[in-house]
C-alpha cells in the first residue's frame, strides 16, 4: 500500500504551529486501508493475549494499554515509518532519531482524567531545552471531549518547569477525527481526558527520541530477533540498530544493523576523521 509523503509546504506549516503552540494535528493523514488494518490488528492481539486494564492511576485503571506493539503484529511496523508523519518528526529532531516507544492507549467509559505531565520530565534537563523527543497520537477512533480526547496546555513547551501531577491547570481538548495524528513536543503539558461516553477511545502513541537519548522501550531485547529481521531497514534503524553520528551505539567499531544481516553503510566517526586528513 503506497501512501503520499507529507509535503514540504505542509511540514513548514506544521513546524510553525509546533513552535508556537507545541502541538499540531495532521488531519485525516492515515489512509482508510491502514486505519482498518491497525484496528483489526489491535482487536486481534487483544483477543489473543487478553490484555486488560492497567493498575495505576497514571496508566488508567479503566484503560487498556499495550506496550511494545512491534512485538505482537506486523501491521504495527507501518506506523513508525509512515511517510505521512515521519518526515515532520525528522525535521523536529534529525534523521538519526529513534523510536522510543509504540503503544496502544485505549481508555474505556468511566476512565478519569490523567494527570497533566510532559513526556520528558524524567530527563534531568533545565527547561526550556532543545527538542529531545516528539510524541504522536494516532486516532483510531474519533477523539472528542466526551470520550476523553487528549487535553493540552498550548505553549507550555516553553515553560521553565514541569506540571505538578496533583495541580489544576487550564487546558484545551485536542479533538480530531479518526485517521488524524496529533503531534507534540515532549515538553508540552498534556494528559488523557475523562471518558464520559459509552464507548472506548482507541489510539496508538508513537513516540520518537533523539538518537542520543535512551529509548523508553528496550526494543533490541523486547522484540524477537527473527521478527526484527523482517522489518524494513529504516524501522530496524529506528529500533536502535544504528549508530548515531558515527559513534553512539556502535558494537566493537561496527554497526549493530549487521546483526540483522544488513551491510553497514555509514562510517564511524574516527574513520571519517581519517578520511578528512586525506583531503
Amino acid at each position: 500500500m503506497k501512501t503520499t509523503a507529507i509535503s514540504e509546504e505542509a511540514i513548514s506549516d506544521h513546524l510553525s504551529r509546533l513552535d508556537r503552540d507545541g502541538f499540531t494535528v495532521l488531519e485525516n493523514a492515515i489512509p482508510k486501508e491502514l486505519l482498518a488494518e491497525l484496528k483489526a490488528a489491535l482487536a486481534e492481539i487483544e483477543k489473543e493475549h487478553k490484555f486488560g486494564y492497567r493498575d495505576t492511576a497514571f496508566e488508567g485503571t479503566r484503560t487498556t494499554r499495550i506496550y511494545n506493539l512491534l512485538a505482537y503484529h506486523p501491521a504495527f511496523a507501518k506506523v513508525p515509518v509512515f511517510n505521512g508523519a515521519l518526515p515532520l518528526v525528522e525535521r523536529m529532531l534529525d534523521p538519526g532519531l529513534q523510536l522510543s516507544s509504540l503503544s496502544a492507549i485505549c481508555p474505556s467509559p468511566g476512565q478519569q482524567p490523567q494527570p497533566l505531565h510532559s513526556d520528558s520530565q524524567m530527563i534531568p534537563l533545565p527547561r526550556p531545552h532543545v527538542t529531545i523527543a516528539v510524541n504522536s497520537m494516532w486516532a483510531l477512533s474519533d477523539f472528542r471531549e466526551e470520550n476523553g480526547a487528549t487535553r493540552i496546555v498550548p505553549g507550555s513547551h516553553r515553560f521553565d518547569h514541569d506540571p505538578d501531577y496533583h495541580g489544576t491547570h487550564d487546558s484545551i481538548c485536542a479533538e480530531m477525527d479518526a485517521s488524524s495524528i496529533l503531534v507534540w513536543h515532549s515538553t508540552l503539558w498534556h494528559g488523557g481526558g475523562h471518558n464520559k461516553s459509552d464507548a472506548r477511545r482507541d489510539g496508538i502513541a508513537c513516540y520518537y527520541c533523539a538518537g542520543w537519548i535512551r529509548q523508553q522501550e528496550n526494543q533490541q531485547l523486547g522484540i524477537d530477533i527473527e521478527r526484527l529481521r523482517t522489518f524494513p531497514r529504516r524501522l530496524q534503524e529506528l529500533c536502535g540498530f544504528s549508530v548515531y553520528r558515527g559513534i553512539y551505539g556502535h558494537i566493537d567499531n561496527g554497526d549493530p544493523i549487521e546483526l540483522l544481516g544488513r551491510e553497514r553503510t555509514s562510517k564511524m566517526v574516527w574513520q571519517a576523521s581519517d578520511d578528512s586528513q586525506k583531503i
